[in-house]
Formats: structure tokens, sequence, C-alpha cells
């Protein structure tokens, strides 16, 4: 990765929380932990940042103001380094003039930072996600129309007549309360409703999911796994999971973790 673009994306994860660790932009950009201090102490001469033991924090907070609960700006939360590297993988198969649907959740959060140095046209029910890229990055933004739904804090709306009709997506991004055989499941009716809606909107769809959601179950179920074109998932997935879904057609690209990485390279 160039420098430029490491710094472009170690700029975005500061305005992500108040302070982010040399470990947190290790995992982002995975880069050594010796080069991103150097990134640090260049964009602190510059003024971009300020240096603090241990990581680095924006020069001028931006308040989240009206974002009550807001659980994305919480990276230190359950599976973060998996969420970060299935989020760089999705944003791997993104090109620069591309349009896509990114639907809101932890995961796909992530992929605000790798996308900092893109240029797509970008749907979104994710006011966050929204917000951060419209800040931090130059690709085009839309957002649908409707109600914050505070606890998932995305953008939804009971109507059919809405602009998610009018716009077209190569790609959807998009997470999942969890996943089986069955199909991919979700807990509440109106995201159900909602996402539905974005998925007819795109030609392939690309779930972003840890290994762990594929323990969890629901009650709905939001679409079959043949709806599925590609799971982005990390290193702890079993083969059982991975035979189910490839016996589905659906492409599984398993992404490694900086931890994961670590491991791997240890034992070599």
């Amino acid at each position: 990765m160039h420098e430029k673009e490491r710094h472009g994306i170690i700029l975005s994860a500061i305005q992500d929380r108040p302070v982010v660790t040399v470990a947190d932009l290790c995992a982002l950009t995975e880069a050594s932990e010796a080069t991103i201090r150097r990134d640090i102490a260049a964009l602190h001469l510059q003024k971009k940042l300020r240096r603090v033991r241990g990581g680095a924090e924006a020069m001028h907070p931006v308040p989240f103001v009206g974002l009550a609960g807001r659980p994305f700006a919480i990276n230190e939360t359950l599976h973060a380094p998996e969420k970060q590297a299935i989020a760089r993988a999705a944003v791997d198969l993104c090109a620069d003039g591309d349009s896509i649907i990114i639907n809101g959740g932890t995961t796909t959060f992530q992929m605000v930072h790798p996308l900092a140095m893109r240029r797509c046209q970008i749907f979104t029910n994710s006011f966050p996600i929204a917000e951060h890229l419209l800040k931090h990055s130059e690709n085009t933004i839309m957002l649908s129309g409707g109600a914050i739904y505070r606890e998932q804090n995305i953008i939804l709306s009971p109507f059919d007549n809405d602009v998610t009709r009018n716009f077209y997506a190569r790609r959807m991004f998009m997470g999942a309360q969890g996943i089986g055989p069955i199909g991919l499941m979700e807990g509440d009716p109106l995201l159900i409703q909602a996402e539905q809606k974005l998925i007819n909107q795109a030609d392939d769809l690309v779930v972003l999911v840890d290994s762990s959601k594929f323990e969890n179950r629901s009650s709905l179920v939001l679409c079959p796994l043949e709806r599925i074109d590609i799971i982005i998932t990390d290193d702890k997935i079993s083969d059982k999971t991975v035979a189910m879904l490839e016996s589905a057609e659906v492409e599984v690209i398993v992404a490694q973790s900086g931890a994961g990485q670590k491991e791997n390279a240890a034992g070599a």
C-alpha cells in the first residue's frame, strides 16, 4: 500500500473515534508498527492529526450530534480485527466508477476507511456511513429516504415509491444477524422489508459476516442462500460451513485478519 493511501486511511480512521491505536491502524492498513509510527509522526508534523501515546487522535474531533447509542464508533467490539479484514476484502471488489449499495451494520461500516481512497457511486441506508464518506472521501453518496431507525442507525422507509427504486448497483454489500442452510436471517420485519428492496436493486449480493454469525439463528429469513453471490468471512469458518455454502453455489472469500496473519507467520 502506498504512503498516500495509508495516510488517507489513517485520517479517515481518526474521525471514527477519539483515539485510534497503532495496532488498530496496522490492522486497517496491513502495515508494520514502525511504518504506522512514521506515518503518524509525518501527519502530526503536517498538523493533520495529533500524536498521542500508543496512537493518534483527530485535531478537531467531530461530535456525532443526535446519534445516540451509535454502535459504529466503538471498534473495540467483538471480532473487530475480523470485521476490519472482511471490510478490506470487500473494498478490494470495488473499482473506481462502480455503483454500489452498502447496507448499515458494524462490519459494513468498516468499509469506509479503505473506501476513502476510492471514487465510487454509493447508495446507503446508513446515516453514519454516509456521514463519514461525505466528510472523508470523494465518493458520490446517495441516501435513502425515511426515518432514522435508532437501534441500527439506518434510514428506513415503509413506502415502495422511495428513491431506492431509482438506483441500480453492480453489487450490494450487507451484513446479517445470522446465516444457516435456509438462508440469510434478520430479526426485525422492518429491516427485512427495507433490505429486500435494496437487494432487488443490485446484480450481485455480497454478504460480510464474521464466522460467529454462522452459529446465530433468527425467526425471519431475508433471502435464500441461492440469492447470495459472495460471502466474505474470517478464517475461523468451519469446513462444514464452507461446504454448505458452496453446495448453494455461493463463492466464499476468507479474509485473514492481522492477528491471524501474525500467528501464521510465527508458525511458519
